[in-house]
């Protein structure tokens, strides 16, 4: 049973194959955390709480005037409330319609349920197989009358505990929320690092680890997305965690907008983590009856460092995260025009680039930004979304069939959210714009935001969508969005609900898609925000996969996929082959390369294949074969990082096949020196009772490697599992600079 529910004790114990998480509600109604870590039984293990005076922390009123030792600023708790006595971070805060902001939550009632809970309006994991439990806890402030059901989803199996909440105004007047947790995790020891993934446009998901001293540590994003800024995950470990080795726990937020973590070091040395909406410019009112929502956030434990934690995240976003037709289905190999044209195009040139794409294998031609309306650079536009028939040279649907004529089918870009001043939209519904009346609007890439909270810009985005989609064989969408939100207001709402609208902003994207996946269960829709600017659970509920950056340099990618990879699984990552030299860095690298650091990805080319020699052409067929024939390792396979690209000079990982017969090693050299040191990996992953024997991938014969090389890929050479997992293999040396290498170790 993965929840259980010890009556004599009040405990509740969530066990999953390898964790337990534990909480208990004490006699004073404290929701208190006990554990979570390695898998133990469910005895009540309250008893490693400790409690004494500390001087200056409150205590409840009904402890009485002797027990100076219970106090609600030093417990460990599951939920942590502003205004009666916890000084810490607080992960709930609750302020009454006569301007108190205090809240006691105390346990009232719980439900243990088969399956997994829904959030109305909100993305969450979905139990497919029927495996999940749900604990619902409900939590009450009976003096304000403010109610709390904390849910828990307990996914055994896959060792990920989700978490969210309802809060429901049940008292009599407004109440307004400016503090929505999803989640407050508390450790009553430990020393703790944290690690983020900071970033910026071209530069997303860079890892970063900070110790965890006293004191407040945070991350968020109030630009309306989750930003490439900061991504909405984090890793909390001990401070000697290693990708094979210490506690590390793992949070990643399902949720698209703006967020807030914060680790909390406090006076006696615990820790706290908490996860919410940004409360920065978030208010939410409730009348009575009325309730909230806050966004899931996943969970998940490893007693074996980041790799194993990565993993359990990986399956998981595969399995419970990703929907419909191409979760479980090979995504198309797939060309953009973008690098290779940008606005410079005509429906001749892309039929042209189409053509060239199905004779090398290529399966998806997508079309990207300038198709529309009076769009010839990124000054207007955006929000007349009428195919500008008389620049392609013919319909929507003409280009459409000619495309899939020359033998691969037709996708199109779209920016939903962004409107242009020039645009005939604008000019028709300028208050359907994100501005502040008798201020001038912050503009950024010539763009301003269109109000997706209102429900009127909703339903044109989807009539016009919807329109287009319906007009022409279109089998993919590139939904982009290119700036952050700023100028918040929403005429309709009243002044004490303008606090709602970088929710409602969010939740509005979220009906949108909803609604167009609905309507086009078939269609393959990527996320793209500059790039990696909403790369998140949230997003990867409605769209499989996700542009990872506009930044396509191959070496500059080993970092940002890296980062990225602690979290979300190769086939959410966005990842193309570019031009060289490359458009972002100037930097000249071999097509090869190119191919090794994308194939790590969802897989693509983003260049002109007219202007490519027949040698490259040789190379890009070769490299989509390769992809094709390892596709359930390189994107379903178990993901291992076997070095870094900040401190060695070669950045190396592993995919392992799920049946363990198949691994790849990825290998891309930073730089090439003189008088080279030889890089030397372990594999992992793999079985200790297999053979397995090496080669490179094709087209790369190990014969033109030094001699002394040459022995790890002799014909009739077998190495165990083990051998490989223990002495492991050296990487070959560059032959060229930024050389790459992929070696497969295939059971014999």
């Amino acid at each position: 049973m993965a929840v259980y529910y010890d009556p004599e004790t009040r405990t509740f114990t969530l066990s999953t194959r390898n964790t337990t998480y534990q909480m208990k509600a004490d006699e004073l109604g404290t929701l208190l955390h006990t554990y979570y870590g390695t898998k133990t039984d469910t005895s009540d293990l309250s008893y490693a709480i400790h409690m004494q005076d500390r001087g200056l922390s409150g205590n409840p009123y009904e402890t009485g005037q002797t027990d100076r030792g219970y106090s609600l600023d030093q417990l460990p708790q599951e939920v942590s409330c502003f205004g009666t006595g916890d000084y810490r971070t607080s992960s709930m805060k609750i302020t009454n319609e006569d301007g108190t902001a205090a809240l006691r939550l105390k346990y009232a009632d719980h439900k243990i349920q088969k399956g997994k809970y829904s959030l109305p309006g909100l993305p969450a994991s979905y139990d497919g197989e029927g495996a999940a439990q749900t604990l619902s806890i409900t939590m009450r402030d009976e003096e304000s009358g403010v109610t709390v059901e904390l849910y828990y989803g307990v996914f055994a199996d896959l060792d990920v505990i989700t978490r969210a909440a309802r809060i429901v105004n049940d008292g009599p007047g407004a109440k307004y929320v400016n503090k929505a947790g999803s989640m407050n995790l508390d450790f009553v020891s430990g020393e703790f690092d944290l690690i983020t993934f900071y970033g910026k446009w071209a530069r997303e998901r860079v890892t970063e680890r900070t110790p965890v001293n006293h004191g407040n540590l945070s991350i968020g994003s109030v630009r309306g997305a989750s930003s490439p800024h900061y991504n909405p995950s984090a890793i909390l470990c001990e401070r000697s965690a290693t990708e094979t080795a210490g506690e590390a726990y793992g949070f990643a937020y399902v949720y698209s907008g703006d967020f807030l973590f914060e680790a909390e070091k406090d006076q006696i040395d615990q820790t706290r983590l908490v996860c919410s909406i940004h409360p920065m410019d978030f208010t939410w009112k409730l009348a009575p009856g009325e309730s909230f929502y806050t966004p899931e956030i996943l969970m998940t434990y490893s007693a074996d460092g980041f790799a194993g934690l990565s993993n359990h995240f990986h399956e998981f976003i595969r399995k419970h995260i990703v929907r419909g037709k191409w979760r479980d289905i090979r995504r198309p190999v797939l060309i953009n025009n973008w690098e290779g044209t940008y606005f410079d195009f005509n429906g001749d040139k892309l039929v042209a680039i189409a053509k060239d794409a199905a004779e090398l294998g290529i399966e998806l031609f997508v079309m990207d930004d300038g198709w529309f309306g009076k769009r010839e650079d990124d000054n207007s536009g955006l929000g007349d979304w009428y195919p500008n028939e008389k620049k392609l040279g013919c319909t929507l649907k003409e280009l459409g069939e000619r495309i899939e004529d020359t033998g691969v089918k037709f996708g199109i870009w779209f920016e939903p959210e962004a409107v242009s001043e020039d645009s005939d939209l604008y000019r028709e519904h300028p208050e359907w714009a994100m501005t502040i009346p008798g201020r001038l609007p912050n503009r950024s890439r010539n763009e301003l935001i269109l109000n997706m909270g209102r429900e009127d810009v909703q339903d044109y985005i989807l009539e016009r969508m919807t329109e287009i989609l319906r007009s022409a064989p279109i089998s993919y969408v590139k939904w982009d969005f290119n700036r952050s939100v700023c100028d918040k207001f929403i005429e309709t709402l009243p002044p004490d609900r303008q606090g709602e609208i970088a929710h409602r902003f969010t939740l509005g994207t979220y009906r949108v898609l909803e609604e167009l996946i609905r309507t086009f269960p078939e269609l393959l829709i990527e996320g793209c925000s500059s790039g990696g600017g909403r790369f998140d659970a949230g997003m990867l509920y409605y769209t499989p996969q996700i542009w990872c950056s506009d930044d396509t340099d191959p070496i500059e990618r080993l970092t940002i996929q890296y980062g990225t990879s602690f979290i979300y699984p190769p086939n959410t990552m966005g990842a193309h082959v570019s031009a060289s030299p490359n458009h972002q860095t100037r930097r000249v690298t071999p097509l090869q390369t190119r191919g090794v650091t994308a194939m790590s990805g969802t897989f693509g080319y983003e260049l002109d294949l007219n202007k490519l020699t027949d040698e490259e052409k040789q190379e890009v067929k070769r490299q989509v074969r390769v992809f094709r024939d390892l596709y359930e390792t390189l994107e379903q396979g178990e993901y291992y990082r076997l070095t870094t690209p900040f401190s060695d000079t070669c950045t190396v990982w592993e995919q392992v096949s799920r049946d363990k017969r198949t691994a790849v090693v990825n290998a891309v050299y930073h730089y090439a020196r003189a008088n080279h040191t030889p890089v030397y990996v372990r594999l992992r992953g793999l079985d200790t009772e297999k053979t397995y024997r090496l080669r490179l991938t094709e087209g790369n014969d190990y014969k033109t490697l030094p001699e002394h090389e040459q022995i790890l890929f002799e014909e009739g050479r077998t190495f165990t599992g083990r051998t490989l997992m223990t002495r492991g293999i050296f990487i070959p040396i560059y032959l060229t600079e930024y050389q790459a290498w992929q070696i497969i170790a295939e059971e014999a």
